[in-house]
């Protein structure tokens, strides 16, 4: 146990035969279980995690592939069912140094949070390692995940280096909970819906042989859909439905003049190629709309800040 908490540690699996032994062989003694999920491998990844003999593990395998954020839901409730107060992810690629999990625990244990998760960004030279096309795509998506969710104070929201208090896995709709590479996106905004705390935690990664599933550009396209629904759904939560609040009426009629005001100004723009100057109205009919718009949605961005401040 760890500070009379009782801990379990997901290990989501897919193709880790390399590396999953030493996720476990280095898992530190106050975890009271380990429960690693085979995300239906095509390797020996579930005898390579209960071959090494640690009566902590629990294999659990799925017969169809669910994804990352399957694999991390299954152990989550099995973490729930073990009766573990906390449940922290460490992934089966060996890319997290179990060394800083005490930091994530800490968080939970004694300063009281609901949710803990990694942050590569804090310290500086820690993402060396991580390609740079990575690196921006994780500051993309972490912009929207922000707008989405709420929590404006945390970054890389990408990082799979979590763990979270059994009142919140108990708290929010787990099936609501998206299954891929989105599954910390999707989270977050769900915690948020469930007012839960969250901070953010020095990890740095540990980079070694193992390659990433993960294609940056295509999630990314992937996720301006899904996060942009996220949005708007908190937005009509929050601000509407348990508790009106004018900041609705800012971001929606602040993104309607924004989007007329960019999208007549290039019809201004198309309209007057070779044939002459817009007349002043016309032009005040894509101007205005586009700065009242702007400052609206600025406005907005600022109370939605200081209210999650709260």
């Amino acid at each position: 146990m760890y500070k009379g908490r009782r801990i379990c540690v997901v290990v989501p699996a897919h193709n880790e035969e390399a590396h999953v032994a030493g996720v476990i062989r280095t898992m530190p003694s106050f975890v009271d279980h380990v429960v690693v999920v085979d995300d239906a491998s095509t390797d020996r990844t579930a005898a390579a995690a209960g071959g090494t003999g640690d009566p902590r593990v629990e294999v659990i395998r799925h017969a169809v592939n669910q994804g990352v954020g399957g694999a991390i839901l299954t152990g989550h409730k099995r973490a729930v069912e073990l009766g573990a107060d906390v449940s922290a992810v460490m992934a089966g690629d060996g890319q997290m140094d179990p060394a800083h999990l005490s930091k994530l625990l800490d968080a939970i244990v004694d300063e009281g949070y609901d949710y803990a998760k990694g942050n590569r960004f804090i310290t500086r030279g820690t993402l060396r390692g991580m390609p740079r096309h990575r690196v921006w795509g994780n500051a993309f998506l972490t912009i929207m995940t922000k707008f989405a969710s709420g929590y404006w104070h945390v970054f890389d929201t990408q990082n799979g280096y979590t763990a979270i208090s059994r009142r919140a896995l108990e708290a929010i709709p787990l099936e609501r909970v998206r299954r891929d590479y989105l599954f910390e996106n999707s989270l977050l905004c769900e915690l948020g819906l469930c007012n839960m705390s969250v901070k953010d935690v020095a990890t740095p990664a540990v980079y070694g042989d193992e390659t990433s599933g993960i294609r940056i550009g295509r999630l990314s396209f992937r996720a301006l859909g899904y996060l942009t629904r996220a949005f708007w759904h908190r937005i009509l939560v929050r601000y509407i439905v348990r508790d009106f609040h004018p900041v609705a009426i800012l971001y929606t009629f602040g993104t309607v003049f924004l989007a007329w005001g960019i999208a007549f100004g290039w019809l201004v723009v198309y309209w007057s190629i070779g044939v002459g100057e817009a007349s002043t109205g016309t032009v005040m009919l894509s101007v205005l709309p586009l700065f009242l718009g702007f400052q609206m949605l600025l406005t907005a961005v600022t109370i939605d800040i200081n209210l999650a401040a709260r």
